[in-house]
């Protein structure tokens, strides 16, 4: 028996269908192509409103970094810069288990009073506190604070530049001081400056010719006021302010030409 010729029609249309649904898909696939790769190459070659954005961020020399960023500052002033010195500090690396951490009393208190030492005098946050302080001052948004220094109680010589950011959290502030106390330096992502380095002592030969050591010490007499106390000294004057960074004890330099207490020893920040 002969199929009727309609049957072979229909078929013959699906087919012609389906042809043609395979052309339209090729050419939707081909156009998506191509609007990839358009997209790609204005990924890969940017405009010259970005080409200029760039260059004048690396005029400015504050580049995007991934790590600690660098902040802006102000350095056109002409009164006199501030240094600070941090002593004392807490900043011991231990192998606790298998794997090295920077010692503080709250982690490592068992860890420590294993090993005949007092976790009280394992502070690291108190150098942590004083750095953002530091570092968030009006002082150095005025771009005067020219360095910070920090010596650590086995005699290890810290250089902190003052345009970094340090982090907020305790524990990744941790990291970046087991990072630099093992490989002696942190440095910038993607460029070659130096944000923390391990210096060689003593502090001294890092202060300004004409500078006046200032240290703050609770045991002291002479109890002032600090803006009429740095008005005194003269706009002619670098200042190199010493601080404790340790729990309890006093600072023991020979380097420090004046002793003075203040009710608030961080209001100097404040300037």
């Amino acid at each position: 028996m002969v199929r009727p010729h309609g049957i072979k029609g229909k078929k013959r249309k699906t087919r012609e269908e389906k042809y043609d649904r395979e052309e339209v898909e090729e050419a939707k696939d081909t156009e998506a192509e191509e609007k990839e790769s358009a997209k790609r190459v204005s990924i890969e070659i940017p405009t010259e409103e970005a080409q200029d954005k760039q260059e004048e961020g690396e005029e400015d020399g504050v580049p995007d970094l991934v790590g600690i960023p660098i902040a802006r500052s102000d350095q056109n002033t002409k009164k006199p810069g501030v240094i600070f010195v941090l002593e004392k500090a807490s900043l011991e690396v231990g192998k606790v288990g298998k794997s090295y951490q920077l010692l503080n009393s709250d982690d490592h208190a068992n860890f420590l009073r294993k090993n005949n030492k007092n976790p009280a005098d394992y502070r690291p946050d108190i150098c942590h506190q004083a750095l953002l302080a530091i570092l968030d001052s009006p002082v150095n948004k005025a771009g005067r604070l020219q360095a910070v220094y920090i010596r650590t109680e086995k005699g290890v010589l810290i250089e902190v530049k003052p345009h970094v950011r340090l982090p907020r959290t305790f524990k990744r502030f941790s990291g970046i001081m087991l990072q630099l106390l093992q490989q002696h330096k942190i440095t910038a992502v993607g460029k070659r400056e130096k944000l923390l380095e391990l210096i060689k002592n003593p502090v001294t030969n890092y202060f300004p010719v004409n500078s006046r050591k200032i240290g703050f010490s609770y045991s002291s007499e002479k109890l002032i006021k600090m803006r009429k106390y740095v008005d005194s000294v003269g706009d002619d004057v670098d200042l190199v302010f010493v601080l404790g960074a340790m729990a309890h004890g006093k600072i023991e330099t020979d380097y420090i030409d004046d002793f003075i207490a203040s009710k608030f020893q961080l209001c100097v920040c404040n300037l």
